[in-house]
């Protein structure tokens, strides 16, 4: 689903906020993103939204190059994704109600469409006995439980929260870890940025820690737990050695596409093919080096 490929931002000379991250998520998993203040962690959510740009490397979400993407389908990108953002951003002169009603009416939802999901998702919060209420009335775990609903709104494929317990006491916590466990029981993906200690230890789930702008561990288990990650090689380092064996004509074709890794060929579809105008040979030819590289891989 997700793809960061060795990516870099940089932002002048002297400051270099992501060195060569490289890591991929797939679809229903549920990890962490942990890392002390200033190690990466917003810029890495920034480039995901398009919000900024990689100084070098690639991301893509799904078969998108968010890099890429046109100003003009952002909006719809950005509905895939479900931000629950670290200071909430609900809007204050709106009830908890409203702020999620609003949600569904930007992105074009009938009227009783809009009644039946702010309903539903008010009660996946538990807060439909707060709904009439503004942020300024609603304690902490309220807000954040409130921006979570509010980022469910258009239904999206992937929920990421940054640092949704920061300032929440034990017990807010862990609700709002119970909410994210049931949104992803659901088959959202989610993504967790955080440094509490505490709720990671409690998932026991996939844990990326990222450095000073590099990933230095990607396991699963607790928050101290640690696995070195190899250093990945630069793409194109390895296109040359990942597509020998494989006709030149259709290196070609691949060339052009700019199709340079593994994983985008493994998830080219039929209709794929017909548009990069394949012919049958070729299509057989291909079919046959797909099914020899993934029997050694077995």
């Amino acid at each position: 689903m997700l793809l960061f490929d060795n990516v870099t931002k940089k932002y002048n000379d002297k400051i270099t906020a992501l060195e060569d991250v490289h890591f991929t998520v797939d679809k229903g998993e549920f990890f962490f993103l942990i890392g002390p203040s200033g190690a990466g962690k917003t810029t890495l959510l920034r480039l995901l939204i398009k919000e900024e740009l990689p100084t070098s490397g690639s991301i893509f979400f799904d078969k998108i190059e968010v890099p890429k993407l046109p100003n003009k389908l952002l909006p719809n990108y950005r509905q895939r994704l479900g931000i629950v953002f670290q200071d909430i951003k609900l809007l204050p002169s709106k009830t908890l109600e409203e702020n999620i009603a609003f949600a569904l009416d930007i992105i074009g939802k009938e009227d009783k469409e809009i009644k039946e999901t702010t309903e539903y998702l008010l009660e996946t919060v538990g807060l439909q006995d707060r709904k009439n209420l503004f942020p300024e009335q609603l304690s902490g775990g309220e807000q954040q439980r409130g921006a979570i609903a509010r980022a469910l709104a258009s239904n999206p494929e992937m929920l990421v929260a940054d640092e949704p317990t920061g300032n929440l006491d034990p017990d807010n916590a862990f609700q709002i870890l119970d909410i994210l466990k049931k949104i992803n029981n659901s088959g959202t993906t989610v993504m967790v940025i955080s440094h509490d200690r505490d709720i990671v230890n409690q998932m026991k789930t996939r844990v990326i820690k990222i450095v000073g702008g590099k990933i230095v561990s990607d396991t699963k288990g607790d928050y101290d737990s640690f696995k070195a990650v190899k250093k990945e090689k630069k793409q194109v380092e390895k296109k040359e050695d990942m597509f020998e064996g494989l006709e030149k004509d259709i290196q070609e074709i691949f060339e052009k596409a700019k199709i340079d890794k593994m994983e985008m060929v493994l998830n080219l579809t039929g209709a794929d093919l017909e548009n990069l105008k394949f012919s049958k040979k070729q299509k057989e030819s291909l079919e046959k080096y797909v099914s020899n590289y993934l029997n050694s891989k077995k």
